[in-house]
């Protein structure tokens, strides 16, 4: 499994996203995952299905040092006290005695960020946490939390696929030698399937247009990627893009469709986005 080094993380390039998964389906899925060559896990607090990842995980039978688990603390957690209860209870639910990334989900603007941050870092002293970074940090937040923290960030996971141009945020990381993890990679398929720049593509290297879109993803440099599918069928189908490699004009082409800036996770609560 190809991974990205990170300010002294090696995050693999292909994670499993969990976000909607739940129960004895996660579980399942995530064993599955595990068994066909994923080692990357992400959930979230927020997500309800910690626990559910952590069972799918002990079901792999894989050791612990084997798999990067990724989770978050959701943004009315983000006060000193409730971010470290929400960041043991993450552990307690996952039955680990640590994960490897802890988030902050979002930010939030009503907890001053230097307090945020000083919670983050302690996690990662006390051993809740090998690393830490942040979700959903445009780049003038980003900063910020660059300047608060004694430790490393070593990544930032945002909304990032084909219809969405995030270059600052990604200029920003690369910067900062952080990792820009990309959920929603695929804009939930669609239109994004039919574009001529991602079938050409697919019929050049007979692969179908998700592996062509995943593979543009980490084909950038220090991009990690985290579909999300319920379909064991699909887990593996995501996983096979590392036997080819996208042609500058191919990465160009696709990238060009971000123009439309179409956004799919824009809430009240979200920040500021950087503009287009």
């Amino acid at each position: 499994m190809h991974k990205i080094e990170a300010n002294g993380a090696r995050i693999p390039a292909l994670g499993l996203g969990t976000w909607t998964l739940k129960g004895e389906d996660c579980a399942d899925l995530v064993a599955h995952a595990l068994d066909i060559g994923y080692r990357h896990l992400d959930t979230a607090a927020s997500y309800g299905n910690e626990a559910d990842v952590g069972e799918g995980l002990r079901r792999s039978g894989l050791a612990r040092d084997e798999i990067f688990v990724t989770t978050k603390v959701w943004w009315t957690d983000l006060a000193p006290a409730d971010f470290r209860r929400s960041a043991e209870e993450s552990l307690e639910r996952l039955k680990l005695d640590q994960v490897d990334l802890l988030l902050i989900h979002w930010p939030n603007p009503k907890v001053p960020l230097a307090e945020t941050i000083k919670a983050l870092n302690r996690a990662r002293a006390d051993g809740l946490t090998r690393h830490i970074g942040v979700s959903n940090f445009p780049t003038a937040q980003l900063a910020e939390a660059l300047s608060f923290s004694d430790a490393p960030l070593v990544a930032n996971q945002v909304e990032n696929h084909p219809y969405l141009d995030q270059s600052k945020v990604h200029a920003a990381c690369r910067k900062a030698g952080m990792a820009m993890t990309s959920y929603c990679p695929l804009a939930r398929g669609g239109d994004l399937f039919a574009e001529p720049a991602v079938t050409v593509a697919a019929k050049a290297h007979g692969k179908t247009p998700g592996q062509i879109v995943l593979r543009w993803h980490v084909q950038h440099y220090g991009v990690v990627a985290i579909p999300r599918t319920t379909r064991k069928e699909r887990l593996a189908e995501n996983f096979d893009i590392f036997d080819f490699a996208l042609t500058d004009a191919e990465m160009t082409a696709i990238s060009a469709l971000g123009v439309k800036n179409a956004r799919i996770c824009d809430f009240d609560f979200s920040p500021k986005w950087d503009a287009a």
